[in-house]
């Protein structure tokens, strides 16, 4: 989980039936624990200076339109 990979990738990996199974076995590291406050500070500019990860979704015109529309 610290490298990237996805929970549900790792629970298939193990060959768990659910994530509760996975779960009992994963934690997170101080690093990656500290890592997460990072991202979710607001500096006095009132942005993160962390870089967030680019979404998808925020390239489907259509998706933003219907999203726009509501």
């Amino acid at each position: 989980m610290e490298s990237g990979v996805e929970v549900n990738v790792i629970r298939s990996w193990l060959g768990h039936v659910s994530l509760d199974t996975t779960n009992r076995y994963a934690e997170l590291t101080l690093r990656a624990k500290a890592e997460a406050l990072r991202a979710c500070e607001v500096s006095g500019s009132g942005i993160s200076t962390v870089p967030r990860p680019h979404v998808a979704w925020k390239d489907d015109k259509t998706l933003l339109n219907w999203l726009n529309s509501l």
